[in-house]
């Protein structure tokens, strides 16, 4: 990782950046759902399923799946909802220390833990005898400490796709519960934490906007206050973010197929808009009327990643990223202009081989 001050002297390489698409190039084949992706130093890549478990890639063209044993597969399914609606969903992961994989399951609301032949348990599927809600994402970090985000409490999900409704909560797995340390989001998704932890970061997908909150000594969080623009524009639906090591923020907006920068100072970037202009109107309309159905919400997703979900910094050099989405069935890649920030995983295997 590239020292502060001397990030600081730089200019910020994403500035002058644009997206050669005819560069983009593609790994796996025939992927359900890869909403989120690990990345590990070997060039490998584990891709959440929607088959119930993750798939492990090689740059080389081999892929397998690995599923969980503790976990119900679709069955029955006949429509492009009830994929989203029923069942096992893994959704969001994260490398435990002992390279583990923790999954935030958005289809059976609850954390689990999977080792890497299949063998799951669950950590918690409850907060203090409650249903935990949707649990969307998972992020451990430097002190081992490991964070979900629940994006509502409303059982199905769609029903929350909504301005007015904030439900969403941060919660922090402590002596084998969860606690809730921080609530009142739109649609909390990912988060993720800065170079020296200060603050975490919190994608708010129906409002439209980046939050962060400060991380204090004994885990607890800080005040909240927007990061960047209030409104990250029309069809702004943030999902998947990802720090760089200058300290750009990288995101997704999901349905409007959007792939976008905040600079340090809060400034906005837009690199990449597959979205279809007029079905994404659709949606803007029928989500500020609070109107959202299946009909138009399914209509939209298009581009190299439908339904783009999240950023992920990888090969050697973490410097080519990774497009995760939910109706994709491969993961598109591209060289970014600047390496990405080491995930918390990244030397601890090392380390522990030493």
């Amino acid at each position: 990782m590239l020292r502060r001050d001397k990030v600081l002297m730089m200019t910020n390489p994403v500035l002058d950046f644009h997206i050669d698409k005819s560069a983009v190039r593609y790994v796996g084949s025939g992927l359900q759902r890869p909403e989120c992706i690990l990345a590990e130093r070997d060039g490998s890549l584990w891709a959440a399923d929607a088959r119930g478990g993750v798939v492990h890639l090689q740059h080389g063209g081999e892929q397998r799946i690995v599923t969980q044993k503790i976990s119900s597969h679709f069955e029955g399914v006949n429509s492009e909802a009830s994929r989203y609606l029923t069942g096992t969903l893994p959704n969001g992961l994260a490398f435990a220390r002992n390279g583990d994989i923790l999954i935030s399951n958005f289809g059976t609301d609850r954390l689990e833990v999977m080792a890497r032949d299949g063998n799951s348990r669950v950590l918690a599927d409850n907060i203090d005898g409650e249903p935990i809600g949707k649990v969307n994402f998972v992020l451990r970090d430097s002190k081992d400490r490991i964070w979900i985000t629940v994006s509502t409490r409303i059982k199905n999900w769609m029903h929350a796709l909504r301005p007015d409704l904030a439900d969403g909560y941060i919660a922090r797995y402590v002596n084998g519960k969860f606690r809730i340390v921080a609530e009142g989001f739109h649609f909390t998704n990912e988060i993720r934490m800065d170079a020296r932890e200060e603050y975490l970061y919190v994608a708010e997908t129906t409002g439209g906007h980046v939050s962060r909150l400060r991380v204090l000594q004994d885990g607890s969080l800080g005040e909240r206050e927007v990061f960047g623009p209030s409104s990250l524009g029309k069809g702004a639906w943030p999902d998947g973010i990802a720090f760089d090591s200058y300290g750009n923020l990288w995101g997704t907006m999901v349905y409007s197929d959007k792939l976008f920068v905040l600079t340090p100072e809060g400034d906005l970037k837009v690199l990449l808009d597959e979205g279809d202009s007029e079905k994404v109107e659709a949606l803007e309309r029928a989500f500020l009327k609070n109107e959202v159905n299946e009909q138009v919400l399914f209509a939209t997703g298009s581009g190299i990643a439908p339904w783009m979900a999240s950023v992920t910094f990888g090969g050697a050099d973490l410097r080519t990223l990774y497009i995760g989405s939910l109706k994709g069935a491969r993961i598109p890649y591209f060289r970014a202009p600047v390496s990405g920030l080491p995930m918390v995983h990244w030397n601890e295997r090392d380390i522990a081989a030493q």
